[in-house]
């Protein structure tokens, strides 16, 4: 299943306001992760699944990429990306990454921000990524950790009787497959996997682990979300890169 929340109205009205706002985890955790594990992008062709918006393209395109194509299943996000984030050097593609098709090796380095635990087929999508990588490249992926997946309720901080966070349950964890949880909407679709996983299947498709980053947020961050103070006690995300040898 291809699922495209993102061009729900009402979830892509509150999803922009919250990105718009800049206090978010994806800017105070998730892309600081990303961008600290990135090669020097000078001269790099650069292939982006699950592009959004397009401010990681003009990010790669400003540091001196050579070129950025962007892949979304949205057709919101591709026409925001076009509207702001335009560049003779950017392309953007609205199609569902499992659509893909483009020539191999032509990459230097494929990145994936929070977008494989909307994807059914994962090995199907490392199959992809590797292919299209030439060798010597890199592909950074970041995704929800799996003890954010695992719970099928999707529900894990365990409260005391004041509402204080106790701990953080953790439960059906070698049970892969879909979680359904409310965001914004009913029915929004994620898959868990399992550590072993997501890096074997990387392994399998012929690429070498190289990181594993389990971040936490940046000073900024908790000065303007104190809450994600509790990132200490438990991480929402992981982002693995990988190389291509």
């Amino acid at each position: 299943m291809k699922q495209n929340i993102y061009d729900h109205p009402l979830f892509f009205e509150q999803y922009a306001a919250l990105r718009n706002t800049g206090i978010t985890y994806n800017d105070f955790i998730e892309q600081p992760a990303m961008k600290s594990a990135l090669p020097v992008l000078e001269g790099l062709r650069i292939l982006d699944l699950g592009c959004g918006t397009g401010q990681f393209a003009t990010y790669c395109i400003e540091n001196g990429a050579s070129s950025v194509t962007g892949v979304d299943i949205s057709s919101n996000m591709i026409e925001q990306a076009n509207r702001e984030n335009k560049h003779e050097r950017i392309e953007y593609i609205n199609m569902p990454i499992e659509d893909l098709e483009l020539p191999p090796g032509q990459f230097d380095l494929i990145v994936s921000s929070l977008a494989v635990h909307y994807i059914e087929n994962y090995d199907g999508f490392v199959e992809k990524a590797s292919g299209l990588l030439r060798q010597e490249g890199s592909f950074i992926l970041s995704t929800e950790h799996p003890i954010v997946t695992a719970r099928r309720e999707m529900n894990n901080w365990i409260h005391d009787e004041a509402g204080n966070r106790l701990h953080w349950a953790l439960d059906d964890y070698q049970e892969e497959g879909i979680r359904e949880q409310h965001w914004y909407i009913d029915g929004v679709i994620k898959y868990h996997r399992t550590l072993s996983t997501l890096i074997n299947t990387l392994i399998a498709h012929g690429l070498v682990l190289e990181k594993v980053i389990e971040p936490q947020s940046i000073p900024a961050g908790l000065e303007l979300m104190p809450g994600l103070s509790n990132e200490r006690r438990k991480p929402s995300f992981i982002l693995l890169k990988s190389g291509k040898k």
